[in-house]
């Protein structure tokens, strides 16, 4: 094939520059680290686009967004994302689901961390797994296979470890905050989170949905809708936390007062239990991200995402992520799994 030359004048495309330039150094960040600020940087360029252009970037935390991305090793590994039916959500249970939530979560007995201990928590999860093509611009949307992971927190927030296999390095890798790569360039990068999501502040908060629900309204870090980023700060503090029950059932509240709260039907977690969703959709990306409960006892399954509205070519009904809480517990020390072999 003969190409036509460039004259001068003719600018270099994305994709030709991309040739040209030397494959950029191996990252010294952990992949954790470093998905922190491919999501930043993604989020930056999704507040700048147009309205009408496609998502690439999306808000959850732990979303692992493969676009171009250099350093580490991380498992490659992708699947077709489930497609499920859309249900509609609706307010009209709302406010009597929230009180069973806030009930059961308010009763529930707790392990109490103490001073050197750590909390536990074990999930099976799957995030979106986006990838660009540089020579085309062409994306496609791909889901991780659900896979385990391991997270350890002191009550303090300090210190913490992430043993996500496959998708971290061999062994896991460091949460504390005093980490050398948890402050790049000197400052510390949360990734957009809440500044404060450890058990102790968490404890220490009042009962009052209202105060709490303010809190999360003032951390956002981009002009998104912040009723959308307080309700996925909840969902993301449910997560991975263990949560003192009064301050449980006050989040579960704060949740409630956020306007476009819905209650969906027949959501189902990353280990396929079915349970009532309290749900919010992002008008933004028409993600939908579902907080899911037991029919019964009202506890805490997982979440989920589903696409309900055609984003690029993401079709309604696709499963964006999905996580199941499959155990959570207080251990003596970092690494430390529950039960009498619980070394890690």
């Amino acid at each position: 094939m003969i190409r036509k030359p460039r004259t001068q004048a003719e600018p270099l495309d994305h994709a030709q520059l991309a040739r040209l330039l030397p494959a950029p150094p191996a990252s010294p960040l952990p992949r954790d680290r470093q998905l922190l600020i491919e999501e930043h940087l993604l989020n930056e360029i999704r507040t700048s686009a147009p309205a009408s252009a496609p998502a690439s970037g999306r808000r959850p935390r732990r979303r692992a967004l493969a676009i171009g991305v250099t350093g580490g090793s991380p498992n490659t590994a992708k699947v077709e994302a489930p497609v499920v039916r859309v249900v509609a959500g609706s307010t009209d249970r709302l406010a009597s689901t929230v009180q069973r939530i806030a009930a059961a979560a308010g009763a529930q007995k707790t392990p109490e961390p103490g001073p050197g201990q750590y909390i536990y928590v074990k999930s099976k999860v799957s995030y979106l797994a986006s990838e660009v093509n540089a020579d085309t611009d062409q994306g496609k949307t791909w889901v991780q296979p659900l896979h385990l992971r391991e997270v350890w927190k002191s009550p303090d927030g300090t210190k913490g470890w992430l043993d996500e296999p496959g998708y971290q390095p061999t062994g896991g890798i460091t949460l504390d905050e005093d980490a050398p790569a948890s402050k790049p360039d000197g400052e510390d990068l949360t990734g957009g989170g809440v500044v404060h999501d450890d058990y102790d502040w968490l404890k220490a908060r009042p009962a009052d949905p209202d105060a709490l629900l303010d809190h999360l309204y003032g951390v956002g870090i981009d002009e998104r809708d912040r009723h959308q980023q307080a309700f996925e700060e909840i969902q993301a503090i449910v997560g991975e936390q263990l949560l003192p029950p009064r301050t449980a059932a006050t989040l579960y509240r704060a949740a409630a007062r956020i306007p476009g709260v819905v209650v969906v039907d027949g959501s189902q977690d990353a280990v396929g239990r079915t349970g009532i969703a309290l749900a919010r959709l992002d008008e933004q990306t028409g993600e939908r991200t579902e907080m899911i409960f037991d029919r019964t006892t009202y506890g805490y399954l997982g979440s989920r995402g589903v696409q309900v509205k055609q984003t690029g070519t993401v079709k309604p009904g696709t499963v964006i992520e999905r996580t199941a809480v499959l155990e959570r517990a207080v251990v003596d020390s970092q690494k430390e799994r529950p039960g009498a072999d619980g070394a890690a």
